[in-house]
């Protein structure tokens, strides 16, 4: 079993720790893939959906280690009992889904030592929301798979509120501290994605005006971002 590069990375934030929980866990290779490398000592593979449960099932049974990982059936973190799971994996799905699954768990998030988060869409959501819920983003990571940059978060709760200006939200900060390899392709590709969407904004009313201003400003702020590194 290969794992994408997107999933190594994943997999490489995560701390050594008892158990782990993979929310979304589609086909099972995470939670196989921690417990081969001897990261945790047991798993939680679970998903909201019976197609990925029962995949992930097969997978962990034809490597033998249905003794280590449990499957689960469920909704988000409803799967997992509070202080049962050291870490949590969230990935492939978009911020907003992550932010909701985070705030419907709450009790459960609050107790991991770490999590791990992999959005696919609205990163710059998630992050405003971790910011502002008292969350430490721990490190950052990015990576290109098939020609698409991934943007993977590892975070632990502190009940902290950090201010940060609204650019760290599109760009997550830690990239730019540690001058990540791959982070000042990733501000080219997001100032050309906002170029794009300026030029198709066609209308004059003020909504439209507003967004051509905001956008503005951000290809500013990235801009700068980039003389930084």
């Amino acid at each position: 079993m290969e794992l994408s590069l997107r999933l190594k990375t994943i997999v490489g934030l995560v701390d050594k720790c008892n158990c782990v929980a993979d929310i979304g866990t589609d086909h099972g290779y995470v939670p196989i893939e921690l417990i081969k490398n001897n990261t945790c000592i047991k798993a939680i593979a679970s998903d909201i959906n019976k197609g990925p449960v029962k995949k992930a099932s097969i997978n962990i049974i034809s490597e033998d280690l249905q003794e280590q990982i449990d499957c689960r059936l469920g909704s988000g973190l409803n799967t997992v009992k509070v202080g049962e799971a050291q870490g949590v994996i969230i990935a492939g799905m978009g911020g907003n889904l992550i932010r909701d699954i985070i705030e419907e768990g709450l009790e459960v998030f609050k107790k991991c030592e770490f999590a791990i988060l992999q959005p696919v869409q609205n990163p710059e959501v998630l992050r405003e929301y971790l910011y502002k819920k008292g969350y430490n983003i721990i490190d950052e990571e990015l990576c290109i798979d098939e020609n698409k940059f991934y943007e993977i978060m590892k975070i632990k709760y502190d009940n902290k509120v950090e201010k940060v200006d609204s650019i760290f939200y599109e760009v997550g900060k830690s990239l730019i501290d540690k001058k990540h390899p791959l982070v000042a392709q990733f501000i080219k590709f997001k100032i050309s994605t906002y170029n794009k969407i300026l030029g198709n904004i066609k209308d004059d009313t003020k909504l439209a005006m507003d967004r051509k201003v905001d956008i503005k400003v951000k290809i500013q702020k990235l801009e700068e971002l980039l003389k930084c590194l």
